[in-house]
């Protein structure tokens, strides 16, 4: 299959990178210059991940290219991958109109926006779909597909078809919804995190470790309605009912979070965000982390 994935951010490299691995043909495109040679130098780093992993070379390939018009010429697929703005994909989606081959399929990799918003700015809505990648999409199996209200069944399918045919995991939504569930249940852990953290009940790092070697070590053995029944729902049902009326509601942003926002501490992009890291933590940070999910991932997946 050739598939064009457009926009090189986050994200890019890496859903470029594992595709190929399964044999695909890549064209990859950003409008940004830095975007693109950011991500040419990115390859050999998430081609090492995925050597670690044993993931085999099928003989896709990725190329780069300067046009969209270029880039999606022959594309059976398109995969849109730039930035969580909705006026921004629409804006894409009316350059792909005279570009897109009738028969071929576009996807977005938005991270929560209504897939039925966005297909109704697009030609031939019932080939387009939501196909969610967890970051490092090099590394995490799990990929969500999520249908709009003019989405065709045959879409949903093939999307599918290609996921499994990666060796990865396919997670079908019966419903399209803002932020899917993937982040539908992580912001709503992380707003309590917040909150915690600006209430002074914890220390950011101690924040960290308590969920780490808490409720994520089991979460990565242990899924969450499993857990319910380890822990009996008759104890889930006790605890629930006084404990419910405590938890973080606001439908606001913390002041934590925007503060930094306004002051340019935007995380890891930035060098500062909740921590500050120093330049040889922005080089090493992600490189030591990758190495330990794809070592929890052999675990989980029995090749230890």
């Amino acid at each position: 299959m050739q598939i064009a994935v457009i926009g090189m951010g986050t994200m890019g490299p890496g859903i470029a990178a594992r595709l190929a691995r399964g044999g695909h043909g890549v064209a990859a495109h950003d409008v940004k210059e830095a975007a693109m040679d950011r991500a040419r130098g990115q390859m050999n780093a998430v081609d090492g991940v995925l050597d670690a992993l044993e993931i085999g070379d099928d003989g896709g390939t990725v190329e780069f290219f300067d046009s969209l018009e270029e880039a999606v010429a022959n594309a059976d697929l398109i995969i849109e991958n730039v930035p969580e703005n909705a006026e921004l994909k629409a804006e894409l989606y009316g350059a792909l109109a005279p570009l897109v081959a009738p028969d071929s399929l576009v996807a977005t990799d938005t991270s929560g926006i209504s897939i039925t918003k966005l297909q109704s700015h697009i030609v031939n809505p019932e080939r387009f779909v939501g196909m969610h990648w967890s970051n490092p999409p090099h590394i995490i199996p799990m990929i969500e597909v999520i249908a709009g209200e003019q989405t065709a069944r045959a879409t949903v399918d093939a999307i599918s078809d290609l996921i499994r045919g990666l060796g990865l995991i396919p997670v079908v939504l019966k419903r399209d919804m803002p932020g899917f569930v993937e982040n539908r249940v992580l912001y709503a852990l992380l707003r309590e995190c917040v909150e915690l953290v600006e209430q002074g009940a914890i220390d950011p790092d101690d924040l960290d470790t308590c969920v780490k070697w808490g409720i994520g070590y089991k979460l990565s053995v242990i899924g969450p309605m499993r857990l319910l029944d380890m822990a009996g729902l008759d104890i889930y049902g006790s605890v629930a009912s006084f404990l419910n009326a405590e938890l973080c509601n606001r439908s606001d942003v913390s002041r934590l979070v925007t503060a930094a926002t306004e002051e340019g501490r935007l995380g890891m992009k930035s060098g500062a965000g909740i921590f500050d890291y120093t330049e040889k933590e922005l080089r090493e940070l992600p490189l030591a982390r990758g190495a330990k999910l794809v070592a929890i991932r052999k675990i989980l997946e029995g090749r230890n």
